[in-house]
């Protein structure tokens, strides 16, 4: 596999990211960087991010963890971060995500896990609740969803309208030529950025850290195509049965879904009306924020993550 690796300098001095890197070798000899802070003992929570981002995405919220006392591991999943990046977009595909994130699980032994999962975090991670829930504790779903055919076919024109065309015109930018992942975060003009939110000139350089070339930026650029919008093999009945493991988890389960997020709306609902463990609970909607709500709201989301207990 034709493989990029990012400069570690690239990383030196990133503003609020003071953490020592640490990796795990997944698939064919990928090596998957984490963070992983707090007492070795403490209660695992374990943050994933979405695209174009990494785990910077949650500097604001590991130290409100950590304070916690909860073990934070913040995983970059391949292709993005400090973790490995095949540098052909067919090598990315719903199926090897989840693959290389289950070795992940597999290699730290992680159990009685708090899943907090945003954008693709959730896309990816969610199946693992679905298919191995006795590994995991509670879940936070924020700005995500899990797009099994049976769910989306469920879907009301009035619900899936509005994501629809928001995901249609990120769809379209994500194959500008132009495109950053500082661009996708702080941009006005970005689909995902509904809030208009602003990044100092030192949190654009450390959102595009990762990607020095247009060869580290495959992973980022493939995502949006991964979206299965129908019952295509192999990724449909994976989905199907992660619902059906999702159908059956009891544990704690809480949307915070932002105020301003309209691509990944429609999957709120779904969420609290088929996962036992979301019913009869109060789930927040997170003010003043949009796509990428951990820049906004951290400590709202770190509030949100703790009332699981």
């Amino acid at each position: 596999m034709d493989i990029e690796r990012t400069p570690d300098e690239r990383f030196d001095g990133l503003p609020g990211w003071p953490y020592e890197p640490r990796y795990a070798t997944v698939g064919d000899g990928l090596r998957m960087h984490y963070v992983d802070e707090g007492p070795p003992d403490g209660p695992v929570v374990v943050l994933a991010h979405g695209e174009p981002t990494w785990g910077y995405l949650y500097r604001k919220m590991i130290p409100g963890l950590v304070a916690s006392g909860r073990r934070v591991l913040v995983p970059d999943l391949i292709g993005f971060g400090r973790s490995d990046k095949p540098a052909d977009r067919a090598a990315y595909t719903y199926e090897s995500h989840v693959a290389w994130t289950g070795a992940w699980l597999d290699r730290l032994g992680l159990t009685d896990i708090t899943l907090f999962g945003q954008d693709w975090g959730g896309f990816v991670f969610l199946v693992h609740v679905g298919l191995t829930p006795d590994r995991f504790a509670g879940v936070v779903a924020a700005n995500t969803g899990l797009a099994a055919p049976e769910v989306m076919a469920a879907f009301t024109p009035e619900e899936f309208a509005p994501a629809a065309s928001a995901f249609l015109r990120w769809l379209e930018q994500s194959e500008s030529p132009d495109l950053t992942a500082s661009w996708a975060v702080g941009s006005p003009d970005s689909a995902l950025n509904q809030t208009a939110h602003v990044l100092t000139d030192e949190e654009a350089a450390a959102y595009d850290a990762p990607f020095p070339s247009e060869r580290h930026f495959a992973g980022a650029r493939q995502f949006p195509q991964l979206v299965p919008l129908d019952a295509t093999e192999p990724p449909a009945s994976m989905l199907n049965r992660a619902w059906a493991g999702l159908a059956d988890f009891e544990k704690p389960f809480l949307t915070a879904f932002a105020q301003h997020e309209d691509i990944t709306r429609a999957f709120e609902q779904a969420f609290q009306a088929h996962v036992p463990g979301a019913q009869g609970r109060n789930h927040p909607t997170i003010p003043g924020a949009g796509h990428f709500l951990q820049e906004q709201q951290p400590d709202l989301l770190v509030d949100a993550i703790l009332s699981l207990g």
